[in-house]
């Protein structure tokens, strides 16, 4: 079974070397939609895949970074980049270019990688991520599935390549939980008392 999630975010960007003059050559904003599907071949003790509240933690905390943040390649111009750090405080740095397609994939490696260092605690089964849509535009997205997320042809993106500047850091509820991330620490859901035996 598949559930999905919707997050929305403003974005400012600068996709180099697109066939867009205006995309490849002037900052410019989108309001972005990121779904995430879970699956999983069996339902927790509420009767869920995973509890869509589960998911205004860590993962709401991540794609909220985004939110009115300038977005990167971190190949780009060096002037550029120290611009953008100096006029925004919320900035992400990339590996990759800041395409709807490198979104998909991007949100697809950090959020596999919340899932896989959460402990869960209220029956879950096998939750797994099935794939991320970006939504760039009412009418283009990307959609990210595991294949996409680690294919080097479509560039690498590891963890600690993506880098979010310090306020967007502070503006989560753990502003530590990248570095633990990172560190491969655990994240713990919260244990649900049940009301109905199964």
């Amino acid at each position: 079974m598949l559930i999905r999630k919707l997050f929305k975010f403003e974005n400012a960007h600068i996709v180099r070397n697109c066939s867009s003059e205006r995309c490849r050559s002037s900052i410019h904003g989108h309001s972005y939609r990121v779904e995430v599907l879970l699956e999983a071949n069996a339902l927790d003790h509420g009767q869920m895949v995973y509890d869509f509240g589960l998911m205004k933690g860590t993962i709401r905390d991540v794609v909220d970074a985004f939110d009115h943040a300038v977005c990167f390649w971190d190949k780009d111009d060096a002037e550029y980049i120290r611009l953008c750090k100096q006029f925004s405080t919320r900035w992400i740095a990339m590996p990759v270019s800041p395409s709807a397609e490198q979104f998909a994939r991007m949100f697809f490696v950090i959020i596999d990688a919340l899932l896989q260092q959460t402990v869960m605690a209220n029956g879950e089964a096998d939750v797994t991520l099935h794939s991320v849509i970006a939504h760039e535009t009412d009418t283009g997205y990307a959609q990210a599935f595991r294949a996409d997320a680690i294919n080097e042809r479509m560039g690498i993106i590891r963890l600690e390549d993506v880098v979010f500047s310090e306020q967007c850091q502070a503006e989560w509820k753990d502003p530590e939980m990248y570095k633990k991330l990172l560190d491969g620490q655990r994240f713990i859901n919260p244990a649900v008392p049940r009301q109905v035996e199964i």
